[in-house]
């Protein structure tokens, strides 16, 4: 990797600091937006700010998704940003457009116990809990339900749409609002008989093998114990 380094014409010193800033970003950007998506383009300009050589960013960034890794044990995990689909097109998008559209999310990779013993943020499990449910409604529709019916299943669990000052979770609208920044969900304004109404889908992060395997695992659970209770009655 050195010896690509030197072709470039930057020294290992210039090469550190670009890594440095890199990963100091990534982490301070995820803490600071609750874990949003960081898109490449980000990352990129932090590189090009001051060096133009074309293959660069993609050096830079590598080593500090390595480095991550080894040092701060977190998997610095490539996201493909996903259409709603039914805007997706027939054809596939072109290299550079798949270039553009990508993002990235840091996951710890301790095991569960030990991440929930020690790094696990308990001031913020009520809000994971919240999008566990919400994937999970959505899941079981297919993957795809529009607002009204989301609102409608979260009443039964006293939430809100116009509540704005929810003693846990403060605006429940936002709240969920927020899947959507973080990449669990996507909606979009659909044109129906009854005119315009908001769909809300599942996206990339929600579809991520680990989470959708963890959710299959939780509804089958449920299913199970209900179906303990009802035989016991």
């Amino acid at each position: 990797m050195e010896d690509e380094y030197s072709q470039l014409d930057i020294s290992i010193q210039e090469k550190d600091k670009l890594v440095a800033e890199v990963i100091r970003y990534v982490l301070f950007k995820t803490h600071q937006s609750s874990g949003c998506p960081i898109r490449r383009e980000e990352l990129t300009q932090i590189v090009t700010k001051n060096y133009h050589q074309r293959s660069l960013p993609s050096l830079v960034i590598n080593e500090a998704r390595e480095k991550l890794s080894s040092i701060f044990g977190f998997d610095m995990k490539e996201l493909n940003r996903m259409r709603p689909s039914s805007n997706r097109p027939a054809a596939r998008a072109s290299q550079q457009s798949n270039v553009d559209a990508k993002s990235y999310v840091i996951i710890s990779k301790l095991p569960a116990d030990q991440y929930t013993k020690y790094v696990e943020n308990k001031e913020a499990s009520h809000l994971t809990g919240f999008a566990f449910v919400v994937i999970g409604i959505i899941h079981l529709a297919g993957g795809k339900l529009s607002e009204e019916n989301i609102w409608h299943q979260l009443k039964k669990l006293g939430l809100s749409e116009s509540d704005e000052k929810n003693p846990v979770f403060g605006n429940c609208k936002q709240t969920l609002d927020m899947l959507v920044q973080q990449r669990y969900l996507q909606k979009e304004k659909v044109t129906g008989p009854e005119g315009n109404i908001v769909m809300y889908e599942l996206a990339e992060r929600a579809l991520d093998q680990s989470i959708s395997a963890e959710l299959k695992k939780y509804i089958s659970q449920v299913v199970n114990k209900e179906t303990t209770t009802q035989e016991d009655d």
